[in-house]
């Protein structure tokens, strides 16, 4: 099994100067520890989100990491003209020497969505259009291309990723019929969601590339969760009692803002038990957090799994300590 790092970069209580600061001195940290990749979301006028323009933590981290790969899960192609963002994403394969991750995806949100005046009924079919450029940009030398939404006669393509014929892609799913297209596609994918559902996402994904002749273990096929790492399982819980709320509340404010509550809500209750006892959570000493993905692991086949590790008001240096610990006592166990 590999290990990677999901993270929001949501609201911490410090200012944001500081927040930037202490998220790419974590990722130094995975960096060091092994970690494969480093995934981060990409939200709009919301605490949930800071990290509004990915590309610009992800220049930071080409020159403050050595190993790590990282991307966004995910771009939202819709938000982004293709020309502008094939240039960044080759521009981010080259700084980073070909460790790039490109997740792609339309956006999940309506009030984001309207806050780029965009119509949310018309995002999905232009996602699909936006997904046909960019593939088609970064892999030739001249883009031509005539759709619905962007239309592109013979624009040179001066610029091209280190990765051939384009960064390694990632999908994000949350319900199980969304798994066929990545995995007949060779897209990594991240699950997110309860154990029954993730196990569900894992399982249809295998069966439809197993359908469309591909190995079932070709691709990356994880499963994220909140995790908080210490010495012992009253130190972590301790930690998770009080971070978690506020990540949560990050996660309500915007729907709150127009009177609606987040249509997954029920999956993240409010207290860290709570989240815990659905399986979609762990707190605890290096032995207690193996077992649970140990359990993740064995419920599902996953072969990818990517913990937050940060959230809510965790400070830097609880931060760390968790990264250590699951670096060091955790990973190993798993490394067959």
């Amino acid at each position: 099994m590999k290990f990677g790092i999901f993270d929001h970069v949501d609201d911490a209580g410090t200012p944001l100067g500081q927040l930037y600061a202490d998220r790419l001195t974590i990722a130094e940290a995975y960096d060091r520890a092994g970690f494969y990749g480093y995934h981060v979301a990409e939200h709009h006028s919301t605490p949930l989100g800071a990290a509004a323009s990915p590309g610009l933590i992800m220049a930071a981290l080409a020159y403050r990491t050595k190993t790590l790969r990282f991307g966004p899960l995910v771009y939202l192609l819709p938000f982004y003209h293709p020309l502008r963002l094939i240039e960044e994403v080759c521009m981010l394969d080259q700084m980073s020497g070909g460790r790039f991750q490109l997740g792609i995806g339309r956006g999940v949100s309506l009030y984001e969505t309207q806050a780029y005046g965009l119509d949310f009924s018309k995002t999905q079919a232009q996602y699909h259009e936006a997904f046909q450029v960019l593939l088609k940009g970064l892999a030739s030398d001249e883009l031509n291309f005539e759709g619905q939404f962007y239309k592109f006669d013979k624009v040179p393509m001066v610029l091209r990723p280190v990765q051939k014929p384009h960064p390694p892609l990632w999908y994000g799913v949350t319900l199980p019929p969304n798994a066929d297209w990545p995995a007949e596609n060779h897209i990594n994918i991240v699950a997110l969601g309860l154990r029954d559902n993730t196990t569900a996402i894992v399982e249809r994904y295998r069966a439809a590339r197993v359908k469309a002749g591909h190995d079932p273990d070709g691709t990356l096929i994880g499963i994220s969760r909140h995790v908080v790492v210490a010495d012992t399982d009253e130190a972590a819980l301790a930690i998770a009692r009080r971070a978690y709320p506020r990540w949560r509340d990050s996660f309500r404010w915007l729907f709150n803002r127009h009177g609606a509550e987040p249509r997954v809500i029920g999956i993240y209750p409010p207290g860290f038990d709570d989240l815990m006892a659905l399986d979609n959570a762990i707190a605890g000493s290096p032995t207690t957090v193996a077992r649970f993905i140990e359990q993740e692991e064995k419920a599902s086949g996953l072969n990818y799994f990517a913990p937050w590790l940060a959230f809510g008001d965790m400070t830097l240096a609880e931060t760390l300590r968790s990264v250590e610990l699951f670096s060091k006592e955790v990973m190993p166990r798993f490394a067959k």
